[in-house]
């Protein structure tokens, strides 16, 4: 009975170490997210990372093996987020305008309502610091779109174009769109996003 109450409480003092631990994790990718989205990738040093997660230096060396350990981390971990945000409610068998739509306005969802971590993955297009492996996982998390665009293709609906004209065309607009609602504080009305998703369909369809 004494060694398992013994082993009971080793279970419970190991859980709450590791909950803590999570804790920081989390604290410094936070703050990560935070400085990059200020200052630039190359303004935010390990050292003001650490103390804007209240941890020391040394702590991030836990967890990352380097910066770009830690911004690749991070942006994998948004990308997939992204990713399971863009395909709620869709189905590989919906009409190809229809699921589109679905992802469209799950983008647009995104976009509005976790901007800080959208800001981001804008930055991590421009920055050498995210590997190739780090992008072709990203591109890996949004393969079921890629499949929709290539079935429309071959049903003659799509434009004979590239995914990055694709993409470009149909959904890039949106982080303008969002963006320019957002600092206007206007109401985005129904009527405004189904206009702006028309606009998205018709630079693709044929």
């Amino acid at each position: 009975m004494f060694i398992l109450i013994v082993f009971l409480c080793i279970v419970n003092f190991s859980s709450m170490v590791r909950l803590k631990n999570d804790d920081k994790r989390d604290a410094i990718l936070k703050a990560t997210l935070l400085l990059v989205n200020s200052n630039g990738f190359h303004a935010a040093p390990m050292s003001k990372i650490a103390a804007e997660a209240g941890v020391s230096a040394g702590t991030i060396y836990l967890y990352f093996q380097s910066k770009e350990d830690l911004v690749n981390t991070l942006y994998r971990e948004l990308k997939a987020k992204f990713a399971r945000k863009s395909f709620v409610g869709f189905s590989a068998d919906a009409p190809v305008k229809k699921g589109f739509e679905v992802i469209w306005r799950n983008i647009l969802s995104y976009k509005l309502t976790d901007p800080d971590e959208a800001a981001f993955l804008e930055q991590c297009d421009n920055t050498p610091m995210v590997t190739n492996d780090s992008r072709e996982a990203g591109l890996k998390s949004v393969q079921p779109l890629f499949d929709l665009w290539e079935r429309g293709q071959q049903e003659g609906i799509i434009k004979p174009m590239c995914r990055n004209m694709l993409y470009a065309f149909s959904l890039f607009p949106i982080i303008y769109f969002a963006k320019a609602y957002s600092k206007s504080g206007k109401e985005l009305t129904d009527e405004a996003i189904q206009a702006a998703f028309n606009a998205s369909w018709d630079a693709i369809r044929t």
